[in-house]
């Protein structure tokens, strides 16, 4: 199978650099794009603020001057979170404006070209946290949840053109991030494996494996689903509350 080129924003750390290494690993090139370069990225990489409309649809351009793009995968996204009565809207814009216009801004530009090949694959990392029930997460969950539907929608349109769209669902993953704000031991992170059936948060590998997997062949006839890979989280809601 001939190498193909991957699309990957917010790829410095976490699950975006951690796809990075197994898509590279899989003989393909992905491509990232986020603010900071990390020192051992496995591809091609593009430092670029994300939140800035303009410089994005620059390091697109540059992407894209460079050959073409196979797949997608949004991974860029932040938190901010905020109880319903101390939510600023300049700070919920952000959440939205990232999450879901940079998903929207980097499948346009690589839409055209998978189209003409008649292959493609478009990958959203949205959350458990859509499914609603976790205080403070309107902004976050409500820009999640945009990208479930989004999946939905652009899967049905997309369908007759050879490119499949789904989503990659995560339930608390042990990120850099994550640990910073829950060490080890923590009630931080005894709450999260509360809400956990299996017990375990889960590796950024975890996902990425998810998410290599619905980039491959082998899930051609797989399009328009939300795939949750939270250790069964997501199997009774009422573990959110």
């Amino acid at each position: 199978m001939n190498a193909r080129r991957f699309l990957i924003t917010g790829a410095s750390r976490g699950i975006g650099h951690a796809t990075a290494v197994r898509m590279a690993a899989n003989g393909d090139t992905p491509v990232g794009l986020a603010r900071t370069v990390p020192q051992d990225f496995p591809g091609e990489f593009l430092a670029v603020d994300l939140a800035d409309r303009n410089a994005t649809d620059d390091a697109l351009r540059k992407v894209l001057s460079n050959g073409p793009i196979d797949g997608v995968l949004n991974n860029v996204g932040i938190v901010n979170p905020q109880g319903l009565g101390e939510i600023k809207l300049d700070q919920w814009d952000a959440v939205q404006d990232i999450t879901v216009r940079t998903a929207i801004q980097a499948v346009q530009a690589a839409l055209p070209g998978m189209k003409d090949r008649g292959w493609g694959r478009i990958i959203n990392i949205s959350s458990l946290v859509s499914l609603g029930g976790v205080a403070g997460r309107s902004a976050y969950g409500a820009a999640k949840a945009s990208l479930e539907h989004l999946t939905r929608t652009w899967a049905f349109e997309l369908a007759p053109s050879g490119i499949t769209v789904n989503d990659v669902a995560p339930g608390p993953v042990g990120t850099e991030l994550f640990r910073q704000n829950n060490p080890p031991g923590s009630p931080g992170e005894a709450r999260y494996l509360a809400m956990i059936p299996m017990g375990t948060l889960g590796t950024v590998d975890d996902i990425s494996a998810a998410v290599c997997f619905l980039m491959s062949n082998d899930a051609g006839w797989i399009t328009g689903q939300t795939l949750r890979v939270d250790g069964g989280a997501s199997i009774g809601t009422s573990s959110l509350l």
